[in-house]
């Protein structure tokens, strides 16, 4: 699990956890907090630092997981720089920061998915799942760096499900909706109301609507399901 010290991380991984998975929780950020709360709830996790867009850091995290656990059945690919970003124009976007975007929420996504695809091909099988956005689908102005990072997931998973589906790895896209914590709540008043009056089910959207999904498409029972896209809303908009 990627980017699992976040918020959405953390659940994904306490989630996980209480279904009986052994879980690597990867952050750039310490993740000694999300460990902790995971195995106090009587899960078995580990904490790994890593660099999502270094190659050597990524390879690091999956010889720590091998080494630890001797296999790799799931990949979350879930870290990405969201919080940070420029908001405004895209013209006023730094070349910098687009290719600093892409390196972590694009590159960051393959070189990982090209680090575990080794063990997954020897234990023939495994489940890879992409984190993209609502963002895409609503076409959200204002970050357009993001927006587009957030889009190539969808090529990315749907180009992958066809190259590795032969051994009986999975890859899909889970994308949630906005999703505030306190920071966000902050930076944007107001931005959750008006999201939350466009939903079929109209309450904020919490980490914990996201597990259910990804749960499910880490297990047995999604062993036929590749290439798709889940799109967890409250039915804010359909595909």
């Amino acid at each position: 699990m990627t980017g699992g010290a976040g918020d959405l991380g953390r659940a994904y991984c306490l989630g996980l956890a209480a279904e009986g998975a052994s879980v690597v929780v990867a952050d750039l950020a310490d993740p000694a907090s999300v460990v902790e709360e995971t195995t106090a709830a009587g899960g078995t996790a580990i904490g790994v630092h890593v660099d999502v867009a270094d190659p050597a850091s990524v390879d690091a995290m999956v010889e720590t997981t091998l080494e630890v656990f001797g296999r790799v059945d799931g990949l979350i690919n879930n870290a990405a720089k969201f919080k940070t970003v420029t908001v405004g124009a895209f013209e006023d976007i730094s070349i910098e920061e687009w290719d600093e975007v892409m390196a972590v929420n694009v590159r960051g996504a393959w070189l990982c998915s090209r680090a575990v695809i080794d063990p997954m091909r020897t234990a023939g099988s495994g489940r890879i799942i992409n984190i993209s956005s609502n963002t895409v689908w609503k076409g959200v102005t204002g970050f357009l760096h993001y927006v587009t990072s957030k889009s190539a997931m969808i090529g990315f998973t749907r180009a992958l499900a066809r190259e590795v589906g032969g051994s009986g790895i999975t890859v899909n896209t889970v994308a949630p909706d906005y999703t505030p914590d306190d920071l966000l709540l902050r930076v944007h008043p107001g931005h959750d109301d008006a999201v939350v009056a466009q939903r079929s089910v109209p309450r904020t959207q919490t980490p914990d609507d996201m597990v259910g999904t990804i749960v499910f498409l880490s297990g047995a029972g999604a062993a036929f399901i590749t290439g798709q896209s889940f799109l967890v809303n409250g039915g804010s908009h359909f595909q």
